[in-house]
């Protein structure tokens, strides 16, 4: 017993005895956690374009302002049957979004593209296959017949 019990000793001093590692993580790299908070400006914009395709017939327009919550804008387009649709459109926070559409005849009529040329391909000629050869049935002996 007192062998077991020294032995005990001696295996729990020696394992006090290795050095293991201790891992810290480098102060250098933990970054204090800081909240930061962004001052959101009143957003504030002007915006447009048109386009003007005479070949396709695409006639449009658009213009847009937005100071704080409200916008107000206007945009106008060809409509296929010859008539002008002009929409204005306004939004803000008590009134929500607005629009009043006028159509007003533009007095000619749009002019559409020609029509593209169909080509047609020649009706593809039959395939003519061959009938199959049949071959006559191989002459086994009689032992491998079942």
């Amino acid at each position: 017993m007192f062998a077991l019990v020294s032995l005990f000793i001696l295996g729990v001093g020696a394992a006090a005895a290795i050095e293991l590692p201790i891992y810290h993580s480098p102060a250098a790299i933990v970054k204090p956690l800081l909240k930061t908070v962004e001052v959101e400006a009143p957003a504030h914009y002007d915006f447009a374009y048109s386009v003007h395709d005479e070949h396709t017939g695409d006639i449009k327009s658009q213009t847009e302002s937005r100071k704080g919550d409200q916008v107000q804008g206007q945009y106008t387009l060809v409509d296929a049957d010859g008539y002008l649709r002009t929409v204005d459109y306004t939004s803000d926070a008590h009134n929500g979004f607005n629009a009043v559409v006028r159509r007003d005849p533009l007095g000619q009529k749009v002019i559409k593209a020609a029509p593209i040329a169909k080509l047609l391909a020649p009706a593809p000629l039959p395939l003519a296959y061959a009938a199959p050869k049949l071959l006559a049935p191989a002459k086994l002996p009689l032992g491998l017949y079942h």
